[in-house]
């Protein structure tokens, strides 16, 4: 029996883990997560009453929560999904994406470093208890951008050029400094651009749906060619498992869903399929240091650790889509008057 802390679970991506762990293991669940505006416990409504999952609203920079987190359930096991993860936002606050992704991961793993010590009233003797694992989920995006060719690999530089992603490479040296002078056992995992169920809309895809349904325009940054991997959220879910029962302890792990596609194309495909016309889509100013091209090479996950993408994008897409449309009222109420200032504060001036 594994006590996991997933920090972060309300969200998209956390919340997807949550009903993937749940309905194969009888793990514990703690769910920690601060409910800011993209968590949505409704996502998980349907396990509120398990035995084996608890809700804790708090904030991962709150230290004296943490440890009484730890102390409560016997955590051995965090998985950090926690961040700000917007890039748009980042742009106009950098402040809390430094406080949130880097500030707090560096609270996790100090009360994880402190707590899972077999002798922790040894400052300078670092053996950990058998069986903890701290697992860092990070993005491709700390790695820049890439050309026309080539793939991200572990061994890539890391090169953010986003404050966003330049808050999730600090986290990630973070976490391998506690590695290498703690030896913490943790893992990191990147990840390339997830789509799928309950993504809050401001990110392309679901932002696409959401305003092709409601007649709205399309706003496509730039010429619409920057590319991306693209990878279903059940697949990086099961690649999450995956390391956490298999990963070798210190290993990177790259994630991708072997799905290149360019934004603009993407945009086509939703407006094909909910039968909308391609006069929505308007071309708007390109936001600063917006990365051309991600790509990621998931030779190293794929054949020391058994794992693969399962959805081609055209399938995945379309249920997507589907998904969506199947549940209107739950994108009505993640719209939030807050959300649509935000939407109108990014793209009301930048039309063109």
């Amino acid at each position: 029996m594994k006590n996991i802390l997933v920090t972060g679970g309300a969200g998209f991506i956390g919340s997807n883990f949550i009903r993937h762990m749940l309905s194969i293991y009888d793990y514990n669940i703690i769910n920690l997560d601060l409910l800011t505006y993209a968590g949505n416990l409704e996502n998980l409504m349907k396990f509120e009453n398990y035995n084996n999952y608890f809700f804790i609203k708090g904030d991962i920079t709150n230290k004296m929560l943490i440890e009484d987190i730890f102390d409560k359930y016997f955590i051995d096991t965090v998985i950090n999904f926690a961040a700000e993860s917007h890039v748009d936002r980042s742009i106009s606050n950098p402040e809390i994406f430094l406080k949130t992704n880097v500030l707090g991961t560096q609270v996790l793993l100090d009360v994880a470093k402190n707590k899972w010590k077999c002798n922790p009233d040894d400052k300078y003797c670092f053996k950990f208890m058998d069986g903890v694992r701290f697992i860092q989920v990070s993005t491709d995006e700390v790695y820049g951008t890439l050309g026309e060719k080539g793939l991200f690999t572990e061994e890539t530089p890391i090169s953010p050029n986003s404050p966003y992603s330049a808050s999730k490479a600090s986290a990630d040296m973070f976490v391998r400094a506690y590695y290498e002078t703690f030896k913490l056992p943790i893992n990191i995992t990147r990840c390339s651009n997830n789509y799928g169920p309950y993504q809050f809309p401001e990110k392309l895809i679901p932002l696409m749906i959401n305003n092709c349904e409601n007649n709205k325009l399309l706003p496509i940054y730039g010429d619409g060619m920057q590319i991306r991997d693209w990878l279903h959220v059940k697949d990086h879910c099961r690649g999450i498992d995956s390391v956490l029962h298999k990963g070798e302890i210190g290993e990177i792990y790259n994630i991708g869903g072997n799905n290149e596609k360019a934004n603009i194309d993407i945009v086509k495909i939703i407006i094909k399929k909910l039968n909308k016309n391609k006069d929505l889509i308007t071309y708007v100013n390109d936001r600063p240091g917006h990365d051309r091209r991600y790509a990621i090479d998931n030779t190293k996950i794929t054949k020391e650790l058994g794992w693969k993408p399962l959805y081609t994008f055209e399938d995945g897409i379309y249920e997507t889509i589907d998904w969506y449309m199947n549940n209107k009222k739950w994108l009505e109420r993640v719209v939030s008057g807050d959300y649509l200032k935000y939407y109108s504060s990014m793209y009301a001036l930048s039309y063109r």
